[in-house]
């Protein structure tokens, strides 16, 4: 049947895919409100840039019905076109910000390409039931037009994308354009220009620089900020939508934009006017992103003639935007990492295949294992989520011990570091936005153990560490990872005593042990990954849980002698918290994660006795003597946590630490 024979049309049953973000949130709030008549699907799978919250006024409205899910499952899409009736698509869901695809393009194209193609080879199997499939797309793909010019790009105009995310959004153009032709598809495709207002991601340019400017801070700009944009205010935009619902071609394309025009600078300068700031002490340049596109220009008459008119004022609506983020500012939690000048946030989400309805505003998770398993109510923030290897580990165990406490979500790796594709296959299922690396081999019961078995030492602590830190940076994602202090020794330098530490890019010259010698070979490598890794050297770590025989007081409290020296050392119950505050402030580098101050042997052990067991005693002996009973030396030494301490000024010393953490609450005498 030609689309000039199909017979009157008026959608009854719409599936918005995407629901949850921005754009599609307003244009479903708008259709819920104004027909109650329609039933709309809202289908979202809460990635990091979508939010329940978005959708608050529908959630209890008769017409509207939610699912979670992924349009890349196609169970899970052909199930819900047939058994809701769905009539009508409207297809939002893409990942959408260039940023991100520079460092994460695959991503781009499984969601944005394949994604949309799931969605058309779904109604191609339920034709003639699909009445229309609205794809909406970017002016982005048209690439970049000439600041001279004064004539928009048409809807004829050909297609030149200048980076990854246009790239898939063509690509994805492509397919509709061909199940149109081939199949006979109602396809009708929409390319927009900015959208900006309430309830936006702050990974955008306008939300971003208003809540930057809340808090203080500076307006970071790429380049000379004299990148040209048209900007729409989203109810404007929501309404463009309804008309293309409405009274829109099958077959057509329609651009959504507007004449009205703004250099990036021009807008610091606007955000920082409302908020009575000096564009001058705020506004700050940075580096440009590798590809940064002048001008996006449309020609917006096709759409005019539709009957829509733009009608909110760049004034009124930064104005209203302003308004909604300062009454609105925890709207989607903890946005540290998205407010970062070139922000690299992957997609995290929930499971991609398993789907549920929400309807009246909760969801119910099914379990998955420890730390998936939850309940999310329409308050709950997306922003993060975290991969953490060494699930059997100390440390590892503790993370996620943490992350549960803190609501945070987290999945533990199911591969093996050593195994390049297992990592990319966790990476693929939990979709994470940080990776923690808890993992190595550090001995059984200590160090000794690493000198007898170096080949998996070094499979571990080396190939698995580089491994997994390629594997995150191929992918955009920050790997924060724990490695060890203990590649450092007292020297003429550094005397013990002196109160002067090892800082952060002083070199190992500690390689006594063989673990030692893995670790401090794996950092040097690392420096050649530090746009993508954070690395923590941890020493001589302790807790509060004094029955775990990987605490160093509970270590030493057991020795029949122990030597008597000074040393940094790291309590976790302070500082793992703080590792998971530096992921999401995608803090990088090398970090000497230790407690400011040295602590020596004699000093934990009275405390013990004084806390613990009044009857306690030991005896000491010289690392001469030390040297008979073990197999490789130790490492001693000071560690320089200024660095640490200025990013956390509240971070205790550690002889305060380890009082208020562990001796205070396990307080016996």
């Amino acid at each position: 049947m030609s689309s000039a024979e199909r017979p009157e049309y008026e959608p009854r049953k719409i599936l918005i895919t995407g629901a949850a973000g921005f754009i599609a949130s307003h244009v479903t709030n708008r259709l819920v409100r104004n027909y109650p008549r329609y039933k709309i699907i809202a289908l979202d799978k809460l990635d990091y840039c979508s939010s329940l919250n978005n959708l608050l006024p529908s959630l209890s409205s008769p017409n509207f019905k939610f699912v979670k899910g992924d349009i890349i499952s196609a169970d899970l899409v052909n199930h819900l076109l047939m058994d809701e009736q769905v009539d009508t698509i409207m297809h939002f869901a893409a990942q959408s910000h260039v940023d991100n695809s520079f460092g994460n393009s695959f991503q781009f194209t499984t969601n944005n390409i394949y994604g949309t193609h799931v969605l058309l080879e779904a109604c191609k199997l339920l034709s003639p039931q699909i009445r229309r499939f609205i794809h909406v797309s970017t002016d982005e793909v048209y690439g970049e037009t000439d600041l001279d010019s004064d004539i928009g790009n048409a809807e004829a105009s050909q297609l030149l994308p200048t980076n990854p995310y246009s790239a898939t959004k063509a690509g994805a153009e492509m397919l509709v354009m061909a199940y149109h032709r081939s199949y006979g598809l109602p396809t009708i495709t929409t390319r927009g220009n900015n959208v900006y207002g309430t309830n936006q991601f702050p990974e955008k340019l306008i939300p971003k620089f208003i809540l930057l400017a809340m808090r203080g801070e500076q307006l970071p700009i790429h380049g000379d900020g004299s990148n040209v944009r048209s900007y729409l205010y989203c109810e404007d935009v929501a309404e463009a939508f309804e008309v293309v619902l409405q009274k829109g071609v099958i077959g057509h394309v329609y651009n959504i934009g507007t004449k009205k025009e703004r250099c990036v600078l021009d807008v610091a300068r606007d955000i920082c006017k409302m908020f009575g700031l000096e564009p001058d002490n705020v506004i700050k340049f940075v580096n440009d992103r590798p590809f940064n596109d002048k001008r996006y220009f449309l020609d917006d008459q096709k759409l005019k003639k539709l009957g829509w008119q733009e009608k909110t004022s760049w004034e009124d609506g930064l104005r209203m935007t302003l308004e909604w983020y300062t009454k609105n500012p925890n709207w989607w939690g903890d946005v540290t990492a998205a407010l970062h000048p070139h922000p690299r946030i992957s997609c995290g989400s929930y499971s991609g295949d398993d789907s549920y309805y929400l309807q009246h505003g909760s969801i119910l998770k099914k379990a998955e294992g420890k730390g998936s398993g939850q309940t999310v109510s329409a308050n709950t923030p997306h922003t993060i989520k975290f991969l953490i290897y060494g699930r059997s580990g100390w440390i590892g165990g503790l993370l996620g011990k943490i992350c549960e406490k803190d609501g945070v979500l987290y999945e533990y790796g199911k591969g093996r570091l050593e195994d390049r594709r297992s990592l990319a296959e966790d990476i693929r299922r939990v979709r994470p936005t940080h990776v923690f690396n808890a993992a190595g081999v550090t001995g059984r019961p200590n160090v000794d153990w690493c000198e007898s078995h170096k080949v998996e030492t070094i499979r571990t602590n080396v190939i698995g560490t580089l491994n997994l830190a390629d594997i995150c940076r191929e992918n955009g994602l920050l790997m924060i990872n724990f490695a060890t202090g203990c590649i450092f020794e007292y020297d003429k330098d550094h005397p013990e005593g002196s109160g002067k530490g090892f800082k952060e890019e002083d070199k190992p010259n500690f390689i006594g042990s063989f673990y030692s010698k893995t670790k401090a070979m794996v950092e040097e490598l690392l420096r050649e990954f530090e746009d993508s890794v954070c690395t923590l050297r941890v020493r001589m770590p302790i807790s509060s849980d004094l029955s775990n025989p990987r605490n160093f007081i509970t270590k030493i409290s057991r020795y029949n002698k122990v030597v008597n020296i000074p040393n940094s050392m790291t309590v976790l119950d302070e500082l793992l918290p703080i590792s998971i505050e530096m992921a999401k402030r995608n803090l990088k580098g090398i970090w000497n994660f230790t407690n400011p101050g040295v602590i020596s042997h004699n000093e934990i052990l009275e405390l013990y006795r004084d806390y613990i067991d009044k009857d306690f005693k030991w005896t000491n002996f010289d690392l001469e003597e030390q040297a008979k009973v073990i197999v490789a030396p130790r490492s001693n030494n000071e560690l320089d946590a200024s660095k640490l301490k200025a990013e956390f000024p509240d971070l205790l010393s550690i002889k305060e630490t380890v009082i208020k953490y562990v001796f205070e609450p396990n307080k016996k005498t």
